[in-house]
């Protein structure tokens, strides 16, 4: 079944969110699953750039500490792409948290230093990705945030809702979180293969759940399905932010923000 596949969780920390500007700080890409031993490649760069006080707050790493012990930037792009693209070229699926951000920001680092971009490295092999968030919001689309301060799609949420244990000290750490939301598509995979009936309460309490969507796809056949979820998702955030921000553009592009259309 799909969620004991081999998997390849992928997560980065960057120096801020635009993934057209902003760049690379951390990096984890680790093989896991499919009856085969974990493999764990991680990385630390410096960006080039100023890390901002509000991205080191969430990873804990200084523009300092990046430039003392981190790695020339255009090599730890490289090999990033290139461990994904092996584990991508032995049949991994890709799995991460909010997927587009992490390959979009990724293809635009590879293309800033005039490197290969993750599909040129896939030797016509197909990507496959899982993501946390798109699968979360399709299978209990009615879930309300837990507080005004943390939203009903944030990890540390996913994590609460899936009764998965949850370290602070540990998250935002690109490991830790790779790793998390590879635990979270296994929950969710488990779940659509499940009777409702055998649940948990805090599952069956949700309104209108659709787990049985997911049961007895492939990889290919999620790949495929995420693509239409996520901009059915996109577009009801932005008529939902429209009624207050007229000019509120949300792309629904998935799992890639296409180069060129920035």
């Amino acid at each position: 079944m799909w969620h004991t596949s081999r998997m390849c969780a992928f997560d980065l920390e960057t120096t801020g969110v635009d993934v057209e500007a902003d760049r690379i700080v951390t990096a984890a890409v680790i093989g896991l699953g499919g009856g085969m031993e974990p493999e764990t490649s991680e990385w630390l760069a410096c960006p080039g750039i100023d890390i901002p006080a509000e991205a080191t707050a969430i990873h804990g790493i200084t523009p300092e500490y990046a430039h003392e012990h981190g790695d020339e930037a255009y090599s730890v792009v490289n090999q990033i792409a290139e461990a994904l693209a092996t584990q991508v070229r032995t049949g991994a699926v890709v799995v991460g948290h909010n997927v587009p951000f992490d390959l979009t920001m990724l293809d635009r680092e590879c293309r800033r230093y005039e490197l290969p971009t993750l599909h040129d490295r896939l030797d016509g092999s197909p990507l496959h990705v899982l993501d946390t968030r798109v699968l979360d919001q399709h299978c209990l689309p009615y879930r309300p945030r837990p507080s005004e301060t943390q939203g009903a799609r944030q990890l540390v949420t996913l994590a609460g809702v899936y009764e998965l244990p949850w370290v602070e000290a540990e998250a935002h750490g690109c490991s830790y979180d790779a790793v998390m939301a590879a635990r979270i598509v296994h929950r969710i995979g488990s779940l659509a293969h499940m009777r409702p009936s055998e649940w948990p309460e805090r599952i069956r309490h949700h309104r209108r759940p659709r787990f049985w969507d997911l049961k007895g796809r492939t990889v290919a056949e999620l790949h495929a399905r995420q693509v239409v979820w996520a901009a059915e998702q996109a577009a009801g955030l932005q008529a939902h932010l429209r009624k207050t921000e007229p000019e509120t553009v949300i792309d629904g592009s998935w799992p890639l923000r296409p180069w060129g259309e920035s």
